[in-house]
């Protein structure tokens, strides 16, 4: 044993001298007979040994103090009955003493013996935790929780670990829980309560630990901004449930919080079956949603991971990262393009998965509409094909492509590029045992592209944040959402599903702008936004479902299946992959070609110029 453990157990043994000694001073009412008192020293000569031999069979030397807890506590109650329960058994066998020794000694010995083992050890934590110098006034910085319940409980218990912060009370809605306490510390009132006692307390900052409610902390984010007080908040539930952050980690409140909705609840022991073990093919693996869906299959445990990427700098990151996180993961990194059918049947051929998620893709709408729309069209379709011919070739069982709510009615070539892959999928899907599967989502906070990255840039410059119009609106999710659905959907599907994600409700650009101003700790008459006009191939809201299309609900309720037109036939097929194997046309012949193949399609009307729309006005 390590030399604490040798001090821990001379500890319990001078534990149980005294304890033995206090059963016989309090069984005799403070005054122990003279003619007892041998019979006492006696007994504990073999008495307090035996404990501590059982002490250490039971495994209390193993745990730390400084992290004493409940299962501590019921392991000392166990050693010792069952310790008390084996002298009893002793005495029962010896020859009878003269005199012997008391029964109630042995009823008083395990209770005296709990409380001085347990207190000891919990008088050790609080002293290390300096919960004594909380008490009398810690020189942390002063704040309060929002919210009473198990979140705040654990962020308590961190918060007085770690001594950089000195809780001064909670407040939550539950009225059932107003004067009582957690930890030590009392629930003063309702989240409205905050906006009165604050200036009283002298509050700057409050915790909001509601991990698992967006609306909730929304809600608790304006009654912050009302009482003046600078929000923070604990580690969502998703990144609780990885096991990379603690409760402990408190941070600013992100656009994320605001927007997110409940977490993603999956079917983790089937993904786990479905995943484990197996060979998995992802191409764009260095892209915003590539990379998250190698993160969010790496946890399933997956025998070999192949990343498909034509960025080398993004693969480069994606080998350093998996180095460091998943060490026990094969991965192999392999450059190549999408369009390139030699290397794709290549890469398969070597790694043989039996899984392929193709998320490579060009998703950016106004640079996709002139110069580069047969661009577009190439890896969007071209690559698209290009990747399911090699999976239907080598045999793999499942590919799952990634799409895009720009597909439906899609005015810009990107959005109908992205409809074409889709019908592509499912016209071969008709033909071979390879089983294709559709996943189409809005779009997701923080990728390549996103205006999230480029509103935090602009107010960084001082302003204004740049807004196409004042109406457009979009759907939004977070990254590691739209991966885990994605990975769902994709171990759902049995073919042929176009599967739409629940996206919640549309969000105003214009409001997301204004969200992120406040929270970058500014007023929009700091920053402020500027309408520019929408841009080439942009429209103002987005669509998940196209037009005759409908849906069926799945077992998952953030899943649906959209039934969509009827299939093309070979000669359709056949048709269209000539034209994507011609030359270049330029972007008007793409856009009527387009028009014919994709009849949702609507280009809009070409002008010379769209002109920027005046600045919203600001205050003052």
């Amino acid at each position: 044993m390590h030399i604490r453990n040798w001090m821990a157990l001379g500890h319990d043994v001078t534990a149980a001298m005294i304890a033995w000694y206090l059963a016989y001073w309090l069984r005799f009412n403070t005054e122990i007979p003279q003619f007892n008192v041998p019979n006492m020293l006696g007994s504990m000569l073999w008495v307090v040994p035996l404990q501590a031999a059982i002490f250490y069979a039971s495994g209390m030397y193993r745990g730390i103090w400084r992290y004493a807890s409940v299962p501590d506590l019921q392991r000392i109650a166990s050693a010792v009955m069952l310790s008390i329960l084996v002298v009893a058994l002793v005495l029962l066998m010896l020859p009878p003493q003269q005199p012997p020794v008391p029964r109630s000694v042995l009823l008083l010995d395990p209770m005296l013996l709990i409380l001085i083992l347990g207190g000891s050890r919990l008088g050790y934590r609080v002293w290390k935790e300096r919960r004594l110098r909380n008490v009398l006034g810690s020189p942390g910085r002063p704040v309060v929780i929002l919210g009473a319940g198990d979140a705040a409980a654990d962020l308590l218990k961190n918060l007085a670990r770690a001594g950089d912060w000195r809780v001064l009370g909670l407040f939550d809605d539950n009225p059932a829980k107003r004067g009582r306490r957690i930890q030590g510390v009392n629930v003063l009132g309702t989240l409205d309560d905050l906006i009165d006692l604050a200036p009283r307390l002298g509050l700057e900052r409050a915790i909001i630990a509601m991990p698992g409610s967006h609306q909730a902390r929304r809600s608790a984010l304006e009654i912050c901004r009302r009482a003046g007080v600078q929000a923070l908040t604990v580690p969502s539930y998703q990144d609780l449930m990885s096991g990379k952050i603690t409760v402990s980690q408190v941070r600013n409140i992100e656009l994320d919080d605001l927007l997110g909705r409940d977490p993603v609840l999956l079917d983790e022991s089937r993904l786990q079956e479905w995943i484990r073990g197996r060979s998995i093919f992802v191409t764009g693996a260095g892209g915003s949603i590539g990379s998250e869906l190698c993160r969010q299959i790496a946890r399933f445990e997956p025998a070999q991971l192949a990343l498909y990427e034509h960025n080398e700098f993004a693969l480069y990151r994606m080998e350093q990262e998996f180095a460091g996180q998943y060490p026990g993961i094969e991965l192999n990194c392999i450059i190549g393009d999408v369009k390139n059918a030699a290397r794709v049947a290549e890469a398969l051929a070597t790694y043989r998965p039996q899984l392929v998620f193709h998320a490579a893709a060009y998703k950016h709408v106004p640079m996709m509409e002139e110069g580069n729309a047969w661009e577009a069209i190439q890896n969007n379709v071209l690559g698209t094909w290009r990747v399911a011919e090699a999976a239907i070739a080598h045999g793999v069982e499942k590919f799952v492509l990634v799409s895009s709510a720009k597909a439906v009615n899609p005015p810009n070539v990107m959005g109908a590029s992205k409809h074409l892959a889709e019908i592509v999928c499912q016209g071969l899907q008709a033909a071979s045992a390879t089983r294709f599967v559709i996943v189409r989502f809005g779009n997701v906070l923080g990728s390549t592209g996103s205006v999230v990255p480029k509103f935090r840039e602009q107010i960084a410059r001082g302003g204004p944040i740049t807004v196409t119009h004042p109406e457009i609106t979009r759907y939004f999710m977070s990254i590691p959402e739209a991966a885990q659905l994605v990975l769902q959907a994709g171990f759902m599907g049995t073919g042929g599903e176009i599967f739409v994600l629940d996206m919640g409700d549309p969000v105003k650009i214009v409001d997301l702008a204004r969200e992120l101003i406040r929270l970058s700790g500014y007023a929009e008459a700091d920053i402020g936004i500027q309408f520019t006009g929408l841009r080439p191939g942009e429209k103002l809201y987005e669509e998940l479902l196209a037009d005759g299309e409908r849906t069926l609900p799945t077992p998952h309720p953030k899943l649906r299946i959209a039934k969509s037109r009827a299939i093309p036939d070979s000669r359709w097929m056949e048709d269209l992959l000539a034209w994507l194997q011609r030359g270049n046309p330029g972007a008007e012949q793409v856009r009527q070609q387009l028009a014919a193949r994709v009849p949702e399609y609507t280009p809009q009307v070409r002008t010379a110029a769209t002109p920027a729309m005046p600045a919203t006005p600001q205050p003052g």
